[in-house]
């Protein structure tokens, strides 16, 4: 059974499960985002909120790498290809108890810190904001113990090829958040969220991982062996992840620094990014996270040419597919976010400008999920300090970006300094591997990369002229008007552009000779 949390699963059927799971934790998320939206609206509380998250995905980024996951998969890998498996597990349990420690005294450290780091990261904030936002840090700062214990025991769950649990963790953590604001917030107002999120951490990241792994045969062992090579393996991998800057994880701080001088940029900025992170997740995190031990076992075995076809595969699908899926959500941006989002305190204005920056957002989905591959590929092979000292780099040269962008076209502008960062980060990593002979640009599909990127500029093209381009324009010259802020009328235009987009992009996919539709069709046996 596929379904069953010991399933041992293929890379497919891991893609799948993983797909399917993260696929239902964005929904899930959209939920959240539109609970959020609703009750709280898009303004210098909500702001707050988003803000409180800042230091301690900070704390849990320099103390414990922030992938914890990640370099536990690699390192247990080589101890099972050893047939040291009972060793392997003897080192998580040393690193675990290591790293607690750490990450417990960093926390108590950033409760104090937290009223300065929010007053300086967001210079943009009132008094007032800067006290609201320092409470919810508070409150989420322990999360992260439990977002790295999960993390640790996740990888051993991974490592045998159990998808099932990591694939819940998400679902469980946006529940979480969501009935904390139901059941708390006419009572302690929007902290009652952050409350949530914490039992999200504790529910959805530990005890779902701690129950998996129990399940699955591990135990946890108490002491610390400091002379450990085990140990002394994963401080090497995971040090590089501590001491340097990425930019997939600082753009939304570089995003917060600039958007809190207007009231509410911040949480239109970040629904965009979250309704835009949604396929993003599908596409990318999925597979990434699927393929990851895979990957990490071809390369202990010494297969670096299926190492390196499957990673060129991976990225190459990924990007055909984000292609795709962006032309549609860019021409769709409109009715899309006014159906999840308009209501209670989120405004018609607060919709169109998220609409805005979504659209612009989604214009670097390919690159989003061809970074996510790349930077998996290195892990796989145990390589950490060269992505890291690659995206410090890259963050570096890309900071500037930001403020260029804000001053010249505000919140927007922000958005377009993301896109040009992140397609920084993508091509410094895939010179590197191709430069290192592990992933060559030459193994990309460039020609069925190319078919797809004609394909979406010209369903996407044709679909945004017809609903809002030639079409709006011949509805206003003619006197007409759509009802206004009618989701009946919005989600009419999102199924009937939907299907001239799927029209459009199938018949220009097969004209060109792709492969796709035959796929497609395979898939749900219409050939």
């Amino acid at each position: 059974m596929l379904l069953r949390p010991s399933h041992a699963h293929t890379a497919f059927s891991a893609t799948i499960i993983m797909m399917v799971s993260i696929f239902l934790s964005r929904i899930i998320g959209l939920v959240r985002v539109k609970y959020i939206a609703w009750e709280f609206g898009a303004g210098p509380q909500t702001d707050a909120y988003l803000a409180a998250f800042g230091l301690p995905e900070l704390t849990n980024y320099f103390l414990a790498g922030g992938a914890a996951s990640i370099t536990f998969v690699t390192i247990l890998n080589r101890y099972r290809e050893r047939g040291q498996a009972e060793e392997g597990e003897r080192v998580l349990s040393i690193v675990l108890n290591f790293v607690v420690l750490m990450l417990t005294a960093g926390v108590l450290a950033a409760m104090f810190l937290a009223t300065p780091y929010i007053h300086r990261f967001n210079p943009g904030f009132t008094p007032w904001q800067v006290e609201l936002s320092a409470r919810m840090t508070r409150i989420l700062l322990p999360g992260q113990i439990f977002f790295f214990v999960g993390g640790v025991l996740g990888a051993t769950l991974l490592v045998r090829r159990q998808f099932l649990y990591q694939g819940l963790q998400g679902i469980l953590y946006n529940v979480a958040i969501i009935l904390g604001g139901v059941l708390l917030a006419h009572t302690m107002g929007i902290p009652a969220l952050a409350v949530g999120a914490l039992a999200g951490a504790v529910l959805g990241s530990f005890a779902l991982n701690a129950f998996g792994a129990w399940r699955a045969g591990v135990r946890y062992r108490w002491g610390i062996d400091f002379h450990n090579p085990g140990l002394r393996d994963w401080v090497m991998m995971t040090l590089p992840l501590m001491a340097g800057f990425t930019l997939p994880f600082l753009d939304d701080y570089f995003v917060r620094y600039y958007a809190s001088h207007g009231a509410g940029e911040i949480t239109k900025l970040m629904n965009a990014k979250q309704l835009f992170s949604a396929p993003m997740a599908v596409l990318a995190q999925a597979a990434g996270a699927a393929s990851l031990p895979f990957f990490a076992r071809i390369w202990a075995q010494g297969k670096h040419f299926e190492f390196a076809t499957g990673v060129a595969d991976s990225v190459s699908r990924v990007i055909a597919l984000g292609l795709l899926a962006a032309s549609a959500m860019v021409a769709l941006a409109q009715p899309l976010v006014h159906i999840i989002f308009l209501g209670g305190r989120f405004s018609a204005a607060d919709v169109h400008q998220t609409a805005g920056y979504f659209a612009l957002y989604t214009l670097s989905l390919f690159f989003w999920s061809a970074q996510a591959i790349y930077a998996r590929a290195f892990y796989a092979a145990g390589i950490t300090w060269l992505p890291m000292l690659a995206g410090s780099v890259v963050t570096l040269v890309a900071f500037p970006l930001y403020g260029i962008g804000y001053h010249w076209h505000g919140a927007a502008g922000l958005a377009l300094a993301s896109d040009a960062g992140i397609g920084l980060q993508t091509l410094a990593l895939a010179l590197l591997l191709h430069q290192r002979r592990m992933v060559s640009l030459a193994g990309l599909d460039y020609t069925e990369m190319g078919r797809c990127l004609l394909a979406a500029v010209a369903g996407g093209f044709a679909t945004w002229t017809i609903f809002f381009g030639v079409g709006g324009m011949l509805v206003r010259l003619g006197g007409t008007h759509l009802p206004a802020q009618s989701r009946l009328t919005d989600l009419a235009i999102l199924v009937a552009g939907l299907a001239l987009w799927a029209a459009i992009t199938v018949w220009t996919l097969e004209k060109a000779g792709s492969v796709l539709p035959g796929v497609l069709k395979k898939r749900i046996g219409l050939a």
